[in-house]
């Protein structure tokens, strides 16, 4: 056989691969700081979900007995979401089916005596705040704490997943850059 002379082999033959394998710190430090952000995310969103069971239990609240699911106690994103639609149910039924938008914002006063709508000196009927269009400010404000509850639930099982998925991919980066060391 004859011998290339740029190359320094044999004509015909594969080249000579040679395998460096030696520890790398950016491994290292990239696997330790998945496991640390891992861990503390694992942690943190535990320590979401307890927190936002706690606040709600506080409260006492329990679905009524009209609900889907009547009479449990109000902790979880199911009985939250239980509960908001039940309030939406509610207030639809005292507004007559509509919504704050759609009700006007002064209603003539009527006279509780007579149930007759009351005139000014000029005739006019006295305009006086809609109380069923303010009633909807309490239960669009009930409804948003519920459904920022279902939220940080969700939130928290996000950060969860997330924690344990980094927390086990710094434990298979550190795993693969030992076999590599032994391999070497």
């Amino acid at each position: 056989m004859s011998t290339d002379l740029t190359t320094g082999r044999a004509q015909g033959t594969a080249p000579k691969i040679e395998l460096h394998l030696r520890p790398n710190r950016l491994f290292t430090l990239v696997a330790f700081a998945a496991i640390i952000i891992g861990t503390f995310s694992a942690l943190g969103g535990i320590g979401g979900a307890i927190y936002t069971y706690r606040t709600a239990a506080v409260e006492n609240i329990v679905t009524p007995d009209d609900a889907a699911i009547p009479g449990i106690a109000v902790r979880g994103p199911i009985s939250m979401w239980v509960q908001s639609d039940i309030i939406t149910h509610h207030q639809l039924e005292s507004t007559e089916g509509l919504r704050y938008a759609e009700m006007e914002r002064m209603v003539p006063q009527i006279d509780e005596a007579t149930g007759e709508v009351v005139l000014d000196e000029a005739g006019e009927p006295v305009m006086v705040p809609n109380d069923a269009r303010m009633s909807w400010i309490t239960a669009t404000s009930l409804t948003t704490v519920l459904a920022l509850g279902i939220l940080s639930y969700a939130f928290s099982a996000f950060a969860f997943v997330v924690g344990l998925t980094l927390l086990g991919l710094g434990l298979v980066v550190l795993k693969l850059r030992r076999d590599a060391v032994a391999f070497a």
